[in-house]
């Protein structure tokens, strides 16, 4: 009977949740692409951009403190070799991201979102029972969810169908989501233990039933990929009834979901800057367009109201029946993360083929590239300090598929590695190369690929 009466509860919590939230969008680690993954700031980003829930992975350091980090060996965002489980929490609070945060722990996280009541956020237990045979990691973390009364605003996720069982039994009214790579997992020893399930796209495309099935069986599917913003994949995905998607681009997953709702407004309430060259106008409305003959210059700073997606592309509302594009406004970038790239130019990168961007975003990808035997003037700036758009005159590009062209001085390497870490790129062509001319019998293309070969394989 008690058995009976956890299931009622869960799928209870099942029905609700469904009929509640729709399409829900989980930045995956945060905003990874922009920001250092599972951060303050990454997490801060993701939920600006839209996301409903972040996703954390949880560790438990030498001493039990819960702490948050994908692998277990902090290298790869720290830079320093540094096993969590070998290590107090103490001293890996010492280790730095990218944007100079320190690695942190869970009740850290809660205590800076405890008064936020719209930050929610996927849990996952990073452990593998039939090596650690104890229940430390789920203890713990039902203790500090309970401790900052966040039951409601979490939901946690894991490979492990044993984690989820114990969490189950400390937290009988929580939901519970089984992560699956392959439809072997799912049976009915899992299911009646969880929400929902997470399953890998390429399972939903070999096996594009299994949505309806789990709907029949009242479980929520949730999908995970790498999600590369790939339209083709957005509008397959949300075509199929999902009921959220777990993503690097928490922005591009909240457009696809306001395109499912029919959604066009949303709050935004954050300071931007205006980065264009130029003046740019005021129009009434995104719509119609009518200028109120008002315009943003250059650098000024603007307090973004709302964003208006019209015809796929995104306007901002800055005050009463005034909107602008959204192009050259930036929310992440600032003047000291560009300005060393200001006056500069770019070239591709050897032997690659650099797509250009109607807009600075992956999804406005064309069939065009990058002239391999041009310079290009950089002319504006969007993105953010980890990843940055450029646009030239034949369209936005990607800062990390080109090589930044003027850094030739010592002066102008002083400025760019006095820029936070976080800002700074080390895809440079640290020589000049003569432009092509029909008298020259070496190309450009060979030139640069030649000399920059150089500079690749020493990093």
């Amino acid at each position: 009977m008690k058995l009976k009466s956890q299931l009622l509860k869960v799928l209870l919590f099942s029905f609700i949740f469904i009929f509640s939230s729709g399409f829900t969008v989980v930045g995956h680690r945060g905003d990874p692409i922009k920001y250092p993954e599972e951060t303050i700031q990454s997490d801060n980003s993701a939920f600006n951009s839209g996301a409903d829930y972040i996703e954390l992975d949880m560790h438990l350091s030498k001493d039990g403190v819960l702490v948050i980090s994908h692998d277990d060996d902090l290298f790869r965002v720290t830079h320093t070799h540094a096993i969590v489980s070998q290590n107090t929490f103490q001293s890996l609070k010492q280790l730095r991201y990218d944007n100079g945060e320190h690695v942190m722990s869970l009740n850290e996280l809660f205590k800076y979102y405890k008064n936020r009541p719209n930050t929610k956020f996927v849990l996952e237990t990073k452990i593998d029972h039939s090596i650690d045979h104890s229940y430390e990691l789920e203890n713990k973390i039902a203790k500090v969810v309970k401790k900052y009364h966040m039951e409601n605003r979490i939901m946690i996720h894991s490979f492990s169908a044993a984690s989820l069982f114990r969490l189950r039994k400390l937290m009988p009214h929580a939901y519970l989501i089984l992560i699956v790579g392959s439809l072997k997992r799912i049976n009915f020893s899992n299911l009646p233990q969880v929400n929902a399930v997470n399953v890998s796209s390429d399972i939903i495309q070999d096996h594009p039933f299994l949505i309806r099935w789990l709907h029949r069986v009242h479980r929520q599917v949730f999908v995970w990929a790498e999600m590369d913003e790939s339209p083709s994949l957005w509008n397959w995905l949300i075509n199929k009834n999902v009921d959220g998607v777990v993503t690097n681009f928490p922005a591009t997953g909240f457009k696809y979901k306001l395109a499912k709702q029919g959604t066009k407004k949303y709050a935004i309430d954050r300071t931007a800057i205006y980065l264009g060259k130029d003046k740019t106008p005021i129009v009434t409305n995104p719509y119609i367009r009518i200028s109120k003959k008002k315009y943003v210059y250059p650098n000024q700073k603007l307090h973004i109201m709302y964003g208006v997606r019209v015809d796929d592309r995104l306007y901002y509302q800055v005050a009463e029946k005034s909107f602008i594009s959204a192009e050259f406004v930036n929310l992440d970038l600032t003047p000291q993360n560009i300005t060393p790239y200001a006056n500069k130019s770019i070239v591709a990168k050897p032997n690659k083929q650099v797509p250009l961007y109607t807009y600075p975003e992956n999804t406005a990808k064309t069939n065009k590239y990058l002239n391999p035997d041009k310079t290009y003037k950089i002319q504006n700036f969007n993105g953010s300090p980890q990843s940055m758009w450029l646009y030239t005159k034949d369209g936005w590009i990607k800062a990390s598929d080109i090589l930044f062209y003027g850094f030739f001085n010592k002066a102008e390497l002083t400025i760019l590695k006095n820029l936070p870490k976080i800002s700074r790129y080390s895809n440079i062509a640290l020589l000049s190369y003569p432009l092509p001319q029909s008298k020259i019998s070496q190309s450009f293309t060979a030139i640069m690929n030649r000399l920059n070969n150089i500079i690749y394989n020493r990093q």
